[in-house]
């Protein structure tokens, strides 16, 4: 397997989201992108999509129905409660509900997260640019096993010319 990597670092992340457009047009399959900060707009230019949010919104639900069914066997089927007469105080539910759904779908979107990434305690940190948790961008292009050398010289003199302040090859 070949995991030989074109890497274009940049000052600014203003020419590196140019950068992006041009390489995009001109048909380099970007890798991945790493960057000190987030940036905006990444994800769509690389055509990425990300399935959390949806997760996010099923363990909220989730949440919202657990939550529910816990308050009301609490207050209604195991410990009955009458309020003015009335044997289901759903009003009070809804702000216990409301910060439960929120506090549900973020802990589970974090470990979702977390299980996605692989990061859990104890593993080794792996930087292919330490530059690029401090004042750094980079772009890391794949190099491919149909790729020639010409076409490895016509990537790195396009991000030359996009303003890569440094060009490295890893593998």
């Amino acid at each position: 397997m070949n995991n030989k990597n074109i890497i274009g670092i940049y000052d600014d992340q203003d020419v590196l989201l140019n950068a992006l457009d041009e390489l995009m047009e001109n048909g380099v399959k970007i890798k991945d992108v790493y960057s000190p900060i987030p940036l905006h707009g990444v994800f769509e230019k690389l055509h990425l999509k990300t399935r959390l949010p949806y997760a996010t919104f099923i363990y909220g639900a989730i949440g919202t129905i657990t939550v529910f069914m816990f308050l009301y066997w609490t207050s209604v089927v195991s410990y009955p409660l009458k309020f003015g007469g009335k044997p289901l105080n759903t009003l009070s539910f809804i702000i216990i509900m409301f910060v439960l759904t929120i506090f549900v779908g973020t802990f589970f979107t974090f470990l979702t997260y977390f299980i996605r990434e692989k990061m859990y305690p104890g593993k080794q940190v792996e930087l292919p640019i330490p530059e690029t948790t401090n004042d750094k961008f980079a772009v890391i292009i794949q190099r491919d096993v149909t790729m020639t050398e010409d076409d490895v010289k016509k990537v790195n003199s396009l991000l030359q010319k996009t303003g890569a302040v440094e060009i490295k090859e890893t593998e």
